[in-house]
């Protein structure tokens, strides 16, 4: 899944809604990445897209960008990748 910059979302990528409410990307079954919280083994059967952690709605997962998705900053590990 990409953000609207282009941007393919990664675990530890941040980002915002248009009301504020933030959110980290915790994984992303696109690319095989999992954090240490939420393994392959929990999500992996989702088969695609990325799980995010938002403030207000606890954990989402996502197969399309919601469109008022804007990307606010990435995990340095994966930034320069």
């Amino acid at each position: 899944m990409k953000f609207s910059n282009g941007r393919e979302a990664q675990v530890g990528d941040v980002f915002k809604y248009s009301n504020g409410t933030k959110g980290t990307v915790v994984c992303s079954m696109d690319l095989g990445q999992y954090s240490e919280e939420h393994p392959k083994e929990q999500w992996g059967y989702l088969g695609e897209g990325v799980m995010v952690e938002t403030e207000a709605m606890g954990l989402v997962h996502y197969t399309e960008p919601d469109s008022d998705m804007v990307f606010l900053r990435g995990n340095e590990k994966t930034l320069n990748k």
